[in-house]
């Protein structure tokens, strides 16, 4: 009984608190609660099953992060290839595009357009666009 306590504090703490940890914890818990409530394991071997229960917890969630990888969401990438932008006019060195409201440091492939072309992004090299002319 201590044991199911025991993981829903944790996993209360996780909802207040929000971090991985606390919430594999929390599950370890719990399912060595439901065992106890099940078999009567005894002390030690509860501390075992939720060693290997919060173990397997954490290589599941390390395991999905590196198989997800990044989800490309809140990237440049994820919404500037592919959209349409306009060449602003040389303040300095370089080549300047407007995509949307924010202004890009780019790099044409081909001619360099003139100023108010209108270029499409064909990928995203860190901060630097790479455009061509669109059309």
């Amino acid at each position: 009984m201590i044991w199911l306590l025991a993981g829903l504090l944790l996993l209360g703490a996780e909802m207040i608190l929000p971090g991985a940890f606390l919430l594999w914890a929390g599950i370890a818990a719990v399912g060595t609660g439901l065992l106890g409530l099940a078999v009567e394991p005894g002390f030690p071997l509860s501390v075992v099953v939720f060693a290997v229960l919060l173990a397997a917890g954490i290589a599941l969630a390390l395991r999905r992060r590196r198989v997800g990888g990044a989800s490309g969401l809140n990237t440049p990438e994820s919404g500037l290839v592919g959209r349409d932008g306009v060449v602003l006019p040389s303040a300095g060195p370089g080549l300047r595009v407007r995509v949307g409201d924010s202004d890009w440091a780019a790099r044409a492939e081909g001619a360099v357009p003139a100023a108010g072309a209108v270029v499409r992004v064909e990928a995203v090299e860190g901060t630097v666009l790479r455009v061509k002319a669109a059309g």
